[in-house]
């Protein structure tokens, strides 16, 4: 039976598809990224607006969502101006390169579940779209990539003293005898 899961996750094709997928999603969010780092963002603007969104008779942002931004996101404009160019770019690396392939499509969905929520559709829907792809597929995503390498070795690190025992802890034994 076949399973699209499974596909996802061991195919060869899929594998070469996913790298496909991954860098096209991985340059979008890069570039977008350093064209805020080196073209000065400001968040404020964009912040206000959707607020704004969040009032009035067909409001497209809710008000849990709008009451968020008000009181956490607006004030602290300064720190969004920093983060989100810089979320999107090192999102866009990690992608690129195929590191940390699944943390990074995570992030990026969770920056186009901020933007929608903030009312801004544009291509935002469709990356999401993308990223759960990227997603699902796990380790086979970021098998054409840095992973190929990163997570074996990050796996050794914490496996490397997994079952080695000192020699001089005793160990119990539960057995017990019956007469």
């Amino acid at each position: 039976m076949f399973s699209f899961n499974q596909w996802l996750r061991e195919n060869k094709v899929a594998m070469w598809i996913l790298t496909v997928l991954r860098v096209y999603i991985g340059y979008d969010w890069m570039t977008h990224g350093w064209g805020k780092l080196t073209g000065g963002f400001q968040a404020g603007g964009f912040l206000a607006g959707a607020v704004g969104k969040a009032t009035g008779e067909n409001p497209t942002v809710q008000a849990w969502w709008g009451t968020f931004l008000e009181n956490f996101a607006v004030p602290n404009a300064g720190l969004f101006d920093f983060i989100i160019p810089l979320g999107e770019f090192l999102v866009g690396l990690g992608l690129v390169l195929g590191c940390f392939t699944t943390l990074a499509a995570l992030m990026a969905m969770v920056m186009n579940f901020a933007f929608l929520f903030s009312g801004t559709v544009s291509t935002n829907a469709q990356l999401v779209l993308m990223e759960v792809f990227l997603v699902v597929a796990g380790a086979n995503a970021g098998k054409i990539g840095l992973d190929h390498w990163v997570m074996p070795y990050l796996r050794g690190l914490f496996t490397r003293n997994k079952g080695s025992q000192h020699k001089d802890t005793p160990t119990i034994n539960h057995t017990h005898k019956t007469a």
